[in-house]
Order: C-alpha cells, then structure tokens, then sequence
C-alpha cells in the first residue's frame, strides 16, 4: 500500500494529521468501531481521567487492529468524539507519541458531543485501516 499525503496548507501538521491522504494498491480495508476506556468485560475505567481514557482507548484501538493482523501503521482515517475538547486536546501528545514512530498522520475530525453511549466515558477513537 502507498500512502501519499496531500495537504493543501500546512497548518493542520502542527496538529499532527494531513488533510487526506491518497491510498494506492490496499488489499485489506478494516472499518474499526469507536474504542474507549473499557476494560476487557466492557466496564468503564477511569472516570474523570481524560489522560488514562484516552490511552487506554488508543490500547484497545492497537488491540482490535493487532486482532485484525495490523497496527497504528496501517490506520489511514481517524475520527474522534469526546466530551470536553479542551481537555482532550490538552492530551493529544497521546496520539504524537503512538503515530508518530510509525510514521503515519492520518487525516483526523475530532468532533465535542454531550455525551458518549457509557456516561463516565469521555474519549472514544474511530478509525479506518488498510494495508
């Protein structure tokens, strides 16, 4: 697979993601549900904790893509849903520090909503991969 970023201005880099990406020769193509801050039962974790939700949301989006014989390289599309961008933002070195080894800054929407399926949860990561 080629990926080929195109961004028209550069100020969405600083953020860490490109406006799109141009994907060439995918075999695979895995559509990821939204991943939060549950353990393995389903059970909410760290209520009140952005930083703890979201790295344990991007645990289970690195688990659900490992299951799928992928990785954080592979993730061409991120969408993301939180209760309080501001604070979420304020932890986005989170996303730096998983995508940026890899090499990869997928185009991204980061959206506020009132409220997630599971009350105490405040982060939850959507992603599309292909390889």
């Amino acid at each position: 697979m080629k990926r080929t970023a195109v961004n028209p201005w550069s100020w969405s880099l600083k953020f860490g993601y490109n406006q799109a990406e141009m994907i060439d020769g995918a075999k695979r193509h895995l559509v990821c549900a939204g991943q939060t801050a549950v353990d393995a039962d389903g059970n909410p974790q760290h209520p009140g904790d952005m930083r703890s939700q979201m790295a344990l949301a991007l645990d289970n989006l690195e688990a659900v893509l490992t299951a799928a014989g992928m990785g954080l390289a592979n993730v061409i599309r991120l969408t993301i849903y939180t209760t309080d961008v501001d604070e979420a933002t304020k932890h986005f070195d989170l996303l730096g520090s998983r995508f940026g080894p890899v090499n990869v800054a997928p185009p991204m929407t980061l959206l506020g909503v009132t409220r997630l399926a599971i009350p105490p949860l405040m982060f939850e990561i959507e992603a599309t991969a292909a390889d």
